[in-house]
């Protein structure tokens, strides 16, 4: 017996019984080689994996797209299923994202019956598609609106989605328009988490010390503005910058600056801003978490020493607006 091989180079070593017999292989022969202790191993109803050892994530998504897909169609064309949602930010990378179950998109009104590993979403809007590590997956912006409309953890929606446009993978703007589409919006942490997005926040630790600040009488500062100096020369990007007193927040986590490479260039960073005037509160996610008011009462002092100081700051933020949000929201 021959196995297809091409078949198996362009899918990771998986195949569907639709395939397989297909290329002439007996339904007795797929069942004698997946019974346990055999050569082959059935991943889900109709999905096998031609090999011995276990699946990696790779496999094991690819495993959901041919077990979604029609039968007859070429899986890899995201044509009939695509991977979205977790398991597709997961494969661009997305940190602690939840990625199985997987979330899959087949046309609607086709309904499919999901699995413990895979679950199957019908849509009309079927999204333009792209290929991530061979596997057929929606466009980061889809996927990340697709996370959204399962997810029911604040915090996790409000992370996955800073994570996503933190690595560059969308623009916020895309991302709060393709929530909207999706009518997303009209759930309060959604409608949240996309207008701290919007304001220039990347990430929970900065949401957190948005929302710390947002309670307060202080001025609403830029969030992760690009600095230039006279000349046109980057400085930095602090989390939060207020540009008419020359002050900057820096959320130090321990997570990106445990090492010493990294506290260096943490350090450095600080003096480049101190050396061009800008006055600077440093502080670790968990101050602002537990004694917010000690991070505000040094906020609170830097800020109004500015309108005394010889020297302003000579950096300026350049290229750098607050998006304004969409209205309506749904």
């Amino acid at each position: 017996m021959i196995t297809p091989k091409p078949l198996l180079r362009r899918q990771l070593n998986l195949a569907t019984r639709h395939q397989l017999t297909a290329s002439g292989i007996p339904d007795g022969t797929i069942t004698s080689r997946t019974r346990p202790g055999g050569p082959w191993q059935r991943l889900l109803p109709r999905v096998y994996l031609l090999q011995t050892g276990p699946p990696d994530h790779r496999q094991r998504a690819l495993a959901a797209v041919l077990y979604a897909a029609e039968p007859a169609a070429d899986p890899l064309s995201g044509e009939t299923a695509v991977l979205t949602g977790g398991a597709a930010l997961a494969l661009l990378g997305i940190r602690d994202v939840p990625h199985t179950p997987a979330d899959v998109l087949v046309r609607a009104p086709r309904r499919l019956t999901g699995t413990p590993e895979v679950r199957p979403l019908a849509t009309a809007r079927w999204p333009r598609t792209i290929t991530v590590s061979g596997i057929p997956s929606t466009r980061p912006v889809r996927a990340a609106a697709d996370f959204a409309s399962r997810a029911a953890d604040p915090v996790r929606i409000r992370s996955t989605l800073a994570h996503v446009v933190q690595a560059g993978w969308c623009h916020p703007q895309d991302l709060h328009a393709e929530l909207r589409t999706a009518r997303l919006l009209t759930r309060p942490e959604v409608r949240a988490a996309a207008s701290e997005l919007i304001a220039g926040v990347r990430s929970i630790a900065e949401a957190l010390a948005r929302d710390t600040l947002t309670a307060t009488d202080l001025p609403t500062p830029l969030w992760n503005a690009r600095l230039h100096t006279a000349d046109g020369t980057f400085l930095a990007s602090p989390d939060a910058y207020w540009p008419d007193e020359g002050v900057a927040l820096e959320i130090d986590s321990a997570e990106y600056h445990y090492t010493r490479d990294a506290w260096h260039a943490t350090l450095r960073r600080r003096l480049r801003l101190e050396s061009h005037g800008i006055l600077v509160v440093s502080a670790t996610p968990s101050m602002i978490r537990d004694t917010p008011t000690e991070v505000i009462a040094a906020l609170r002092t830097l800020l109004t020493l500015t309108t005394t100081r010889p020297t302003p700051p000579t950096a300026r933020a350049r290229g750098h607006q607050q998006l304004s949000l969409p209205l309506p929201f749904a």
